[in-house]
């Protein structure tokens, strides 16, 4: 059978793959693997919040109805990013957390996420064991033991104050152009903002169920870097729909991605002795600009595979501080558990205020390659690395470009697609070589007809 749970929870169209059925039996099996009951009796706790997609109305009440049936007591916090479901884990000593989004899918689409004690993405063992229990027998609570739902009435303003805390300097002076990409945080992130001093001009906050992500938000960039240039303001931050990345646009309405954005922090925390062991955490798919410029800082890179998952590995793995990926999920571990959009634009716009330069004067501490991504179709992507030709073509290609240049191929992990990456001192090059690999990558690995 296939896993059901994917690279981030289990996510579908809502009503086709996430009925209301499966939410109520993943929320009971959660509360087998995840819940315990205290030592003092106390039934398990749970925090609950979500996106203001439209078909989380239903879902997070099948959550909540699977969850108190299974002898949970339910903190619902209403509509939230999932950082700040995670933070309240932690910060309520709860036994798990369940954040209901699609993160930036489209409106129809919706997903299920569960965060384990202390506010942590759970690992495969874990949510393996949740699956493994959807069609287990269980004991069903009654009486006194069938758990309440409560309102967490002050769940936003906790959130709220834990980002304030995390600011190095206040905001005050700064013109920022918010994109709330009309999901999770469009209430949090403009209070914040504001409440930290900044003057903001706020697009993309406006949720009506139906447009989260439509046409606004970090995947799309272009409302952000138009208002930025209308208003005169300093930078622009976006979010997803769930708010745990973050992009920027510099007060010229030039793009600043996750790679700049963390070689810009990795910079600034190692410089104040708070950046562990000199290291940031980044995945295979980074720029190697990043890497460039990180090694004349003197900073180490320490590099996994690609998925935020996988990043809060290797940070917990080393202890490290500072971690993420260039679609903009930056992990700072001092305050998160996981990436948190709103929190990485208040840190980031936090060095504009501290040391009087622009965002495009910081970004400047990294050069981006220019890279070209081709993904090859219908072709075996098990044989990728021990196919001779093919790796003898990427042995040629990495000497050809040299230390300004960089090969990566990688098979996708859902359909017979091998991706072809490459990254040259120039546009022409790191197209042509691309193209080249990519074509000797269709005629060596091609599948059969059926």
């Amino acid at each position: 059978m296939t896993r059901l749970f994917g690279t981030d929870g289990v996510r579908g169209l809502a009503n086709g793959l996430l009925t209301a059925e499966l939410a109520l039996q993943l929320a009971q099996a959660a509360a087998v693997v995840l819940g315990h009951r205290q030592s003092d009796g106390r039934r398990p706790t749970a925090v609950i919040a979500r996106d203001p997609r439209i078909s989380g109305d239903f879902i997070a009440a099948a959550v909540e109805a699977g969850l108190a049936s299974a002898g949970v007591d339910v903190f619902d916090a209403g509509v939230l990013p999932t950082p700040a479901a995670a933070f309240l884990v932690a910060d309520l000593n709860a036994d798990f957390g369940v954040m209901i989004s699609a993160s930036h899918n489209p409106a129809p689409d919706n997903g299920i996420k569960f965060l384990a004690r202390g506010g942590k993405k759970l690992d495969d063992a874990l949510e393996d064991a949740i699956e493994a229990q959807l069609n287990a027998p269980r004991h069903r609570p009654v009486g006194p033991e069938v758990g309440r739902i409560q309102r967490f009435a002050d769940a936003e303003d906790r959130y709220v104050v834990h980002l304030l805390q995390s600011l190095p300097h206040r905001l005050d002076g700064l013109k920022v152009v918010l994109d709330c990409a009309n999901g999770a945080a469009s209430g949090c992130s403009p209070q914040v903002f504001s409440d930290a001093g900044a003057d903001i001009v706020v697009i993309g906050a406006d949720p009506d169920g139906n447009n989260i992500n439509d046409g606004c938000g970090s995947t799309h960039l272009e409302m952000l870097q138009a208002a930025v240039l209308e208003h005169g303001a300093d930078l622009g931050i976006a979010h997803d729909g769930d708010a745990d990345r973050c992009l920027a646009v510099d007060h010229e309405g030039t793009v600043v991605d996750g790679d700049q954005i963390m070689a810009i922090m990795a910079v600034a925390l190692n410089s104040a002795g708070r950046l562990k062991d000199g290291t940031l955490v980044a995945t295979v798919m980074s720029n190697l600009g990043l890497k460039l410029a990180l090694r004349e800082a003197g900073i180490s890179l320490r590099e996994t595979a690609v998925g935020d998952r996988y990043v809060l590995e290797g940070m917990r793995d080393g202890g490290f501080s500072l971690g993420g990926e260039q679609s903009g999920h930056v992990i700072f571990a001092d305050y998160a558990t996981t990436g948190d959009g709103v929190l990485t634009g208040l840190q980031l716009a936090a060095q504009v205020a501290l040391t009087g330069r622009s965002l495009k004067e910081l970004s400047t501490v990294m050069t981006k390659l220019p890279q070209v991504l081709i993904n090859v179709k219908g072709v075996d992507k098990s044989s990728v690395n021990s196919d001779d030709e093919v790796q003898r073509a990427v042995r040629d290609a990495q000497e050809s470009l040299g230390e300004t240049g960089r090969v990566l191929l990688r098979p996708s992990g859902t359909e017979p697609v091998v991706r072809v990456m490459v990254e040259a001192a120039d546009m022409a090059t790191a197209e042509r070589t691309a193209e080249t690999l990519a074509a000797i990558v269709q005629n060596q690995l091609a599948l059969e007809p059926a």
